[in-house]
């Protein structure tokens, strides 16, 4: 279980953290926080030292309903602050979170590594053979319809049905496209009501397919607060909660805001696996 990163083999097989790098002024949890290149590097720095093996910039907000902004305005907002990072901590990995095949472009040659794409492919029909002809990873996220639309009474007649079979979809297209490293996520919030997120959550090892990677982005989203009846602003709790039960059930990647967190719940979840009965 692993991925070919820059050159590098990256395994898998113990569960890595990607840190949310949010350079919007509107996204959910932190918009504005980090969206000029001090607070950005400085928020880069911290995920690093807490144990982010990925740093995943985004420029365009995917919340639900949000407007869309310009491929010039995006790219004007993450290029940037890849460049910085790659110059600054040549060792991390950096994802660009788009769904433009021409930001992933352009991301990729001012140092991205690989590309986290919220549509898999659906609102761009160039991102495919674009990610396979520059040949980097590629995480594929399931989402119903768009950003603007997704959240609008969503449906399924059976939403792991749907998803696996989407997924199943996605790797033989990525395949044929020429990406040799596709990662999987079954995407929490994005066209999902509470209970399809909670199902998913809770039969997340049937979307293991094919010895793919699942990455994992449940952090402090609404199915948490909502379900808690608060805000995403108190809502670590809970992403800890369900990032412990996606470990249980195999997650490889976590997406997260709060990296510390996150990785100590690696580190017990680690140490839990490697217990053994006690003899009685």
């Amino acid at each position: 279980m692993n991925i070919t990163c820059n050159g590098n083999i990256i395994d898998l097989t113990r569960p890595k953290i990607m840190g949310v790098l949010n350079v919007t002024p509107n996204s959910f949890y932190d918009g504005g926080k980090h969206n000029n290149l001090d607070t950005a590097l400085k928020q880069t720095e911290k995920m690093i030292l807490e144990g982010a093996t990925f740093i995943d910039v985004g420029g365009a907000s995917s919340k639900p309903g949000v407007d869309e902004i310009s491929i010039d305005e995006e790219l004007k907002r993450v290029l940037p602050v890849i460049e910085k990072i790659c110059l600054a901590f040549p060792e991390i990995f950096v994802s660009v979170d788009t769904y433009r095949s021409e930001v992933v472009k352009q991301a990729v040659g001012a140092g991205a590594h690989l590309v986290n794409d919220i549509s898999a492919g659906n609102l761009d029909a160039n991102m495919l053979k674009t990610v396979g002809k520059l040949g980097v990873p590629y995480i594929a996220v399931h989402m119903q319809g768009t950003p603007q639309t997704m959240q609008n009474n969503p449906k399924y007649d059976d939403v792991l049905v749907a998803v696996r079979y989407f997924f199943s979809e996605k790797i033989a297209a990525a395949h044929k496209s020429g990406i040799n490293d596709i990662i999987l996520d079954p995407g929490f919030g994005f066209g999902k009501s509470i209970e399809h997120n909670f199902a998913l959550l809770k039969h997340l090892h049937t979307l293991h397919i094919d010895g793919v990677p699942l990455l994992v982005g449940l952090s402090r989203k609404s199915m948490i607060y909502n379900t808690l009846k608060t805000e995403a602003t108190h809502a670590l709790n809970g992403t800890t909660v369900l990032n412990t039960i996606a470990l249980q059930q195999g997650a490889h990647i976590l997406r997260v805001h709060d990296v510390k967190e996150a990785k100590e719940t690696v580190q017990l979840i680690d140490t839990l696996d490697a217990s053994y009965p006690i003899n009685t």
